[in-house]
């Protein structure tokens, strides 16, 4: 989870920013994103996962029947026909510096990977903002959610676990209600400290309270993001027709093959702070957020899972307008894009509506007016990161403002039906491509998050302003002698910093000397094992920090330049190597904190706590008994009428009224899916979705299904993605 330092002198990024951008105005209302990290699918860092995004890199892991079984899958299930072996993987997540956070083995063994995931996340994040993250001054909140896992649930089933820390010990260290405090605690920070959970937008809702928190004066630093770790072993899924999963494990938003999205794992988070200050302060400004909304969808949809089209447009309009703009400013969107059929349909119209409220679309790449606005989903790279969705997406559209490039979609091979040039204000960005600035101001883009439950969010975000470096003062030497120091737990650990350290210093537009030092010696906390470098200029200091990392010996300070104050220097690095709280001499005049490499974590695996395998549930018949001994009429249809009652919560012995139907009796969407592949997996029978989605009483509900196990392809030719879509917007018409 080490964070490389940010290169400049990527062929793709945009140093030189719009010089008609003035860094002052609005600065007080508008916040600053001064530091980021992640893990994703693919990608321990950010700077690879801008890679593979940029490059158009598929993320998606597809595993090997002998990988899913080694890590304890059901074998009956890997080999179901509708069973998709595919994940966004996130490699190591079981692994853990738990002597860094200061629990022991038992602790770190009982912690749920989450939280240790974001402990250290949240760490690596605040030493990119030039933060040391254990002296953060600023009072610092936190704003973060995750996902239910599978450690947590068998957290609380294992008694011999409960015997040896006790039940609340397991709860503080498992439960997702306690993400947000753990990290409080271990760091300090005194500001508010807020788990949220608002589903699949929950880390970018978090990522709106944090900035709101920060223009209240809540706080003055903010944390935000979100962790979904399900589970740390391989696992696969199980397609249902018609439900949210695709068929073949490749997540195609807003493309004409469509067909669902693919679950994944990653952790994400940011670090915030008001423009003003960060700017004041000298922060290392990665992007500007200059609005943001929140809103629900209410009643207003056919169910509690479904999404809807009029809040969705209410955020967006918001937020733009909470920004001091309309949407048409924008030339990117970054969707929340699942690929599912109804979601990208809802969105798509919810989107178009916000973006052609104003008049026509403003100028996108190209400069070309009313040029259609790019849109895109991380999901297709990544898959759907649940809780930590939100934030994958709020870190991808940085770095395309960063970089000044836009990210492909991948996996599209052509356009969605609604995305016609003559209707819609969008296309999907398909391909790498530059990002020129725009006729007039910065560039800017939307980040849109959806959860299921209706929580939707929005943001906008700008690329940071310019900030050109401050003339040298009169009377200081270019290549003054700087002192850089190190420090790490552990004598590996230290030698795997100064080689990162190192690179980062070779690389082209490499930050300078002066503020390399000044971020070392000012935001890195103080560890045991320590080592420094003197140096004049970046090469010589990557000579120096090399020798160190290979174990040779490092020039003597008098072997350098004849450089002011060289002595002196070196009396502070003898200091510092005793463990002695150091007088460092003062930055610089302009010296500012910048991202360098972040502290390489010395993860050991602790593994997961994991279920064991579900009991076999008894069956009132599988496909291969009922082809040979189907039951009688009578009894098929009682025990399909149980299966309904069951699914929707009714008591058999007290049936509901004649007249109740389907979703009169709490179906919805999702507990159709579920009834659909019972109904195939119990009974052999194959129904379309859309028979749940009928005025049918639930006793005629139960007499068509079980018609439908005597002619099979009536059903399945009413099984109609469209037809769903459209008996969705009649219900939700009425």
């Amino acid at each position: 989870m080490t964070e490389p330092a940010r290169k400049a002198d990527d062929p793709d990024r945009d140093l030189d920013r719009d010089p008609g951008f003035d860094a002052d105005a609005d600065a007080d209302s508008a916040i600053a994103v001064v530091g980021m990290s992640g893990r994703f699918p693919g990608a321990p860092d950010l700077d690879t996962y801008w890679a593979n995004l940029r490059d158009g890199v598929c993320s998606l892991t597809d595993f090997t029947e002998a990988e899913l079984l080694a890590d304890g899958a059901d074998p009956e299930e890997v080999r179901r026909p509708g069973h998709v072996p595919t994940k966004g993987y996130l490699a190591g997540a079981d692994r853990f510096d738990a002597g860094l956070f200061g629990f022991n083995r038992t602790e770190a063994a009982a912690l749920d990977p989450q939280h240790r995931l974001l402990l250290e996340t949240a760490w690596a994040a605040l030493e990119d903002a030039g933060q040391d993250p254990l002296a953060v001054t600023a009072r610092t909140g936190v704003y973060v959610g995750g996902s239910p896992t599978e450690h947590m649930l068998a957290a609380h089933t294992d008694r011999a676990l409960a015997a040896s820390l006790g039940a609340m010990q397991i709860r503080v260290l498992t439960d997702r209600e306690f993400l947000a405090p753990w990290i409080s605690y271990r760091l300090g920070l005194q500001g508010p400290s807020l788990t949220v959970q608002t589903a699949c937008s929950t880390s970018l809702t978090a990522v709106h309270l944090a900035a709101q928190a920060l223009l209240l004066g809540e706080c003055d630093t903010a944390l935000a993001g979100g962790v979904s770790v399900d589970t740390v072993r391989r696992r696969g899924y199980v397609h249902h027709e018609g439900g949210i999963f695709s068929p073949d494990g490749r997540c195609r938003p807003f493309d004409e093959r469509a067909g669902g999205t693919v679950p994944g794992s990653g952790v994400g988070v940011v670090v915030l702070r008001r423009l003003s200050d960060a700017l004041a302060d000298g922060d290392p400004v990665r992007a500007v957020l200059r609005g943001s909304a929140l809103t629900n969808d209410g009643a207003l949809k056919v169910g509690f899972t479904a999404p809807g089209v009029e809040q969705q447009t209410a955020a967006i309009v918001e937020a733009w307008s909470a920004a001091g703009l309309t949407p048409s400013a924008a030339q990117y969107v970054e969707t929340h894009g699942t690929a599912t059929e109804l979601g990208d349909r809802i969105e798509l119209a919810a989107a178009t509506a916000a973006f052609t409220a104003d008049g026509t679309p403003g100028d996108t790449p190209g400069d070309t007016p009313g040029a259609p606005i790019g849109i895109g989903s991380v999901k297709s790279n990544i898959g759907h990161l649940d809780a930590a969705a939100g934030v994958a997406s709020f870190i991808k559209a940085v770095l395309m403002l960063e970089h000044a490039t836009l990210a492909p979609t991948v996996n599209v091979t052509g356009p969605h039906p609604e995305l016609a040039p003559d209707t819609s204000p969008f296309r999907v960005v398909d391909r790498a491509a530059p990002w020129p600035r725009p006729a007039e101001g910065p560039r800017r883009a939307g980040v849109s998050s959806l959860g299921i439950g209706g929580t939707n969010v929005h943001v906008v975000l700008e690329q940071a302003p310019n900030r050109p470096a401050p003339p040298a003062p009169p009377g200081r030497r270019p290549a003054a002698t700087e002192i850089l120091p190190l420090s790490a737990r552990t004598e590996q650990a230290l030698t795997a910093l100064a080689a990162r350290l190192a690179t980062a210093l070779r690389a082209p537009g490499a930050p300078s000397l002066t503020d390399t030092a000044h971020t070392l010696r000012t935001a890195r906390t103080p560890m045991d094992v320590r080592a420094y470098v003197l140096a004049s200029d970046p090469a010589q200091a990557a000579d120096r920090l090399t020798a160190l990392a290979e174990g040779r010996p490092v020039d003597a300070p008098g072997d350098g330049p004849a450089t002011d104050g060289l002595r002196e220097l070196g009396e502070l690095g003898e200091l510092w190597l005793k463990g002695g709280s150091v007088p460092w001499p003062e930055p610089a005049p302009g010296a500012r904190r910048v991202s360098l490499p972040t502290y390489p974590f010395e993860p050991r695996s602790f593994g997961a706590l994991t279920l064991p395998p579900p009991a076999a549930a008894p069956r009132t018949g599988t496909p291969e008994d009922t082809a040979t001994t189907p039951p009688a009429q009578d009894d098929l249809t009682r025990a399909v009428t149980a299966l309904l009652a069951e699914a929707l919560g009714l008591d058999v012995s007290t049936p509901p009224p004649p007249e109740t139907t389907y979703f009169a009796a709490g179906g919805d969407s999702l507990t159709a899916v579920h009834l659909v592949g019972r109904l195939r997996d119990d009974f052999g029978i194959d129904v379309p979705i859309t028979l749940f989605l009928e005025e049918l009483t639930l006793q005629d509900l139960a007499s068509h299904i079980v018609g439908a196990k005597e002619s099979p392809e009536a059903a399945a030719a009413e099984d109609s993605l469209d037809a769903l879509l459209a008996e969705f917007e009649a219900e939700e018409r009425r």
